[in-house]
């Protein structure tokens, strides 16, 4: 896949999958009202984990169309294993990301439901990732995705970048 179809076959996905789960359903649960009162320090910590939430997914995205030549959509899958960027961090940053947005709408809005349907969002992607994605990617990478697998972790961040092709296993 050229780089421009996967850039807009991306945005597509981005508009769709991200913009329902951490926009449309969130919007639909709260309306984006506030729920009360809330300490303003927590309200900025909430902003400003939104801020870089956002960043990253769209970091994310990025990394699939420019360096994987492919989308996050499963019907258009990247080329190439995507070992950069936030992913040298965390095998899957896009969905830390979604959770993450989610989370600090809950915040921002002091809205606990959407703190509830953040756990649920994230439940259900850590499923699709042990049941699809993962088995996917092995079929499709092979040692490739085994090594990187075994040197990063899927939903906590590791401090040290991973560097693809060396024996790395430390957390």
């Amino acid at each position: 896949m050229r780089k421009g179809a996967a850039a807009v076959g991306s945005a597509v996905f981005f508009v769709v999958a991200p913009g329902s789960v951490a926009g449309l359903v969130p919007w639909l649960l709260t309306g984006w009202r506030a729920g009360g009162p809330w300490w303003d320090p927590v309200r900025v910590a909430g902003w400003a984990l939104l801020g870089v939430s956002a960043a990253l997914l769209l970091h994310a995205f990025a990394r699939f169309a420019l360096q994987g030549l492919g989308t996050p959509a499963p019907v258009a899958p990247t080329e190439h294993l995507v070992v950069s960027g936030a992913y040298r961090h965390v095998r899957n940053p896009m969905y830390v990301a979604v959770a993450a947005v989610i989370l600090a709408q809950g915040v921002v809005l002091a809205r606990p439901v959407l703190l509830g349907y953040g756990l649920l969002a994230w439940a259900v992607m850590a499923a699709f990732v042990r049941g699809y994605e993962e088995p996917k990617l092995r079929e499709q990478f092979g040692q490739e995705y085994e090594d990187y697998r075994g040197a990063v972790r899927g939903w906590v961040p590791r401090l040290m970048p991973y560097r693809a092709g060396h024996a790395d296993r430390s957390w």
